[in-house]
């Protein structure tokens, strides 16, 4: 399946990755249009962080590997044009959040360059 978070996720450090990640998946738990069964494995990831249990004792990264797991599953696993749609939803308030602390970054997307004449007709 096609990762259709991709223009989040490129963007801005490891961190500023699973931030948005956990955004992503946040809107998506509150979204009507993903199945109740597919919300099981978020939930599944966070029963499985507090439990005291570990599936391998020997291998430190098995949690770490369990909710990289159970999060990639469920955002592959919600229907794409919902995905789309909360990941171009986030990508806009970002831009939005960095306009307003600088109002002269530059705005990735479209952008059209042209120049302003103005003429008088008298």
């Amino acid at each position: 399946m096609a990762d259709n978070s991709r223009s989040l996720t490129n963007q801005g450090g490891f961190f500023q990755g699973i931030s948005d990640r956990a955004r992503l998946i946040i809107r998506l738990m509150g979204d009507k249009r993903v199945s109740p069964l597919i919300k099981l494995l978020p939930l599944g990831t966070l029963v499985y962080l507090v439990v005291p249990t570990d599936l391998m004792p020997i291998v430190p990264l098995d949690d770490a590997a369990v909710i990289w797991l159970g999060t990639y599953l469920f955002v592959e696993l919600c229907p794409p044009d919902v995905v789309q749609e909360h990941t171009d939803n986030l990508e806009r308030a970002r831009q939005k959040d960095i306009l307003a602390d600088n109002p002269d970054a530059p705005v990735s997307g479209d952008v059209i360059d042209a120049e302003f004449h103005e003429t008088d007709r008298n």
